[in-house]
């Protein structure tokens, strides 16, 4: 197992150098001039040449991406142009209300989203199936920032119960999440039941039935057991999805996160803040990712062998 953890690590790290380079080259192809916007529309040409020299940004584009990479494996990211302030600075504020969002998101829409995947398979083509896959597509279906507005509309300003923005006590985080959540729920749900289908068709689940087991341990025991590798699957990729949509839930809650902060960096042509936090969650999806392959190894001795 540590064979596999190990080549599974060192896989990772030219994926991540890739990686940062494509962010470095998309970052600098975004119109607009960040000496420009410092300097001032009134500002003459010698003015912003000097801001450019100062920021680096006079050097060719490969001369740059190293030296962000040097600066990078020393622990600094540069600074930011619009805060006047190291990046590490302006970033680690950020990371508790979108990390908290995702968490409460991902327990949820989890649990209940297997919940339901269960449910539909064991009753499939009854009533219970029904509603599961109704809740499910409409989870699918329904635009996050559309929920997310609704739900401010009725929880917040007719009922009172929620915020409508911000973070100002632990309730704040219900109807983001809720929002965030909705979509991964449905995702869930739907390949949970596919998974559990295929799995109750199966000859050990035949056998497991004719030897007298309980149901209830036949479903769990067995034909969820054996669904969990594609349920982890989507779930590791939903959490990465869930960091970068916190981008839309974020900007209609007027949440201080990183979401937000990546929304304003990119307006104000912020390109070290930018590039950190792209990078930031480029390293979340091949971290979760990583994670998921080892869960597999676990999961299934075999895959540690292939």
């Amino acid at each position: 197992m540590g064979k596999y953890v190990v080549k599974r690590i060192l896989s990772a790290i030219p994926l991540m150098l890739v990686i940062s380079f494509l962010i470095f080259m998309f970052i600098h192809l975004i119109p607009g001039d960040p000496a420009r916007l410092i300097a001032g529309m009134d500002a003459t040409k010698q003015e912003v040449e000097t801001i450019r020299r100062q920021l680096g940004l006079d050097k060719p584009l490969m001369a740059q991406y190293f030296i962000y990479m040097k600066g990078i494996f020393h622990g600094d990211l540069g600074y930011s142009i619009k805060n006047n302030a190291p990046v590490a600075s302006v970033i680690l504020p950020r990371f508790k209300p979108t990390i908290i969002l995702t968490i409460c998101s991902m327990i949820w829409a989890t649990i209940l989203g297997v919940f339901l995947g269960i449910i539909a398979a064991v009753r499939r083509g009854k009533p219970l199936d029904y509603l599961a896959m109704i809740i499910a597509i409409s989870g699918i279906s329904v635009p996050g920032f559309w929920l997310g507005l609704m739900l401010i509309q009725f929880f917040s300003v007719n009922l009172g119960w929620f915020p409508t923005a911000g973070l100002t006590m632990a309730k704040s985080y219900v109807l983001p999440s809720i929002t965030m959540g909705c979509g991964i729920m449905a995702i869930l749900a739907r390949f949970t039941r596919s998974s559990m289908l295929e799995n109750l068709r199966k000859d050990y689940v035949r056998t497991a039935r004719a030897k007298g087991m309980s149901e209830p341990k036949v479903i769990l025991k067995y034909a969820f057991r054996n669904s969990l590798i594609e349920v982890v699957t989507v779930a590791g990729l939903q959490i990465g999805g869930l960091l970068t949509g916190s981008v839309m839930t974020e900007t209609v809650f007027s949440i201080p996160g990183l979401g937000r902060l990546l929304v304003d960096s990119i307006n104000f042509r912020d390109y070290k803040v930018v590039q950190a936090l792209l990078m930031f969650f480029s390293l979340e999806y091949i971290i979760i990712n990583l994670i998921v392959d080892i869960v597999y190894g676990f999961l299934n001795p075999k895959v540690r062998y292939q």
